[in-house]
């Protein structure tokens, strides 16, 4: 049985790396390595494309480089596989977003679910009203549900998981705790109840404007928080202001879990404010209006 651990690495990291399939696109070193050199501290953050049938041995070899580092889509849940010791955070989701080493021993962490508790907080800063969809049943959603579950804001709320793997949703609904429910399909959900809806799947991910639900369906008070991000808006979310609803790409849940990752590899927050201004983008702070 494995060790479950503090989330703060005991020895910082000598290099840092994002791993994934495909990670050409990722925005973490823009702003971990601007947040890295504003604290004067000599260590790179890299992007590392590794398929999964080569993610053991990748994370073997950094072993004696003392990497530590992120990991994205699609190997949280093999990360969180190969750790050999993993913080309450990971255990609860069963997912690794955010690693180091402990001696010889790979630490698994996830930070996404601050992200996504930072994201939430803001979208609902004033109540939310109704229930919480989810939509996907990855580890992204894991982390979204864990946050769910943690919020003051939603701990009570009935959250419904759609999914087209209920077996996997139903997994993941253990994670919720309170009233939790798995739908089949997007049509299935009672969308005129709906307060809050997470898009936790990759549709608009590639260059695409796929929206995960049409905003017909949603009442015009309910919240859009889309875990993907792009630096122009993902055409969900552009669509879901338009219409005056409350709405957040997945920015600042990228910004904030980075953050909260900084902190675990060096003891210290980092700058947001030098984060921001690396990626170049409007920072997030105020939300339509509700009516």
């Amino acid at each position: 049985m494995r060790e479950v651990v503090e989330p703060r690495a005991r020895d910082a990291p000598s290099a840092l790396v994002i791993m994934g399939e495909p990670v050409a696109r990722s925005l973490s070193p823009t702003f971990q390595n601007a947040a890295l050199r504003h604290a004067g501290r000599a260590v790179e953050y890299t992007r590392c494309e590794v398929a999964s049938a080569a993610l053991g041995q990748t994370v073997g070899a950094m072993r004696h480089a003392r990497t530590g580092g992120n990991v994205t889509m699609p190997h949280k849940e093999a990360m969180f596989a190969l750790a050999a010791h993993t913080t309450a955070a990971a255990e609860r989701t069963r997912a690794v977003n955010t690693f180091w080493w402990d001696g010889d021993a790979l630490v698994g962490h996830n930070t996404d679910v601050d992200g996504v508790s930072a994201t939430v907080a803001a979208l609902c800063s004033r109540g939310l009203q109704g229930d919480v969809v989810v939509l996907g049943a990855g580890g992204a959603a894991a982390a979204v549900l864990v946050a769910l579950a943690q919020s003051p804001l939603t701990r009570d709320a009935r959250v419904l998981v759609v999914s087209r793997t209920r077996s996997r949703a139903e997994r993941l609904v253990a994670l919720a705790g309170g009233r939790t429910a798995v739908l089949a399909r997007v049509s299935d959900a009672p969308w005129t109840r709906a307060g809050l809806v997470v898009n936790a799947t990759p549709a608009g991910m590639h260059d695409s404007d796929d929206v995960p639900v049409p905003l017909e369906y949603l009442r015009p008070n309910t919240a859009v928080f889309d875990l993907v991000y792009r630096r122009e808006g993902t055409a969900w979310v552009r669509e879901a202001k338009a219409r005056g609803l409350p709405a957040e790409d997945g920015l600042r849940m990228l910004v904030e879990q980075g953050a909260a990752a900084y902190t675990c590899w060096f003891g210290e927050p980092p700058s947001r404010d030098v984060m921001w201004q690396a990626l170049d983008v409007p920072r997030p702070d105020a939300h339509a209006p509700r009516p």
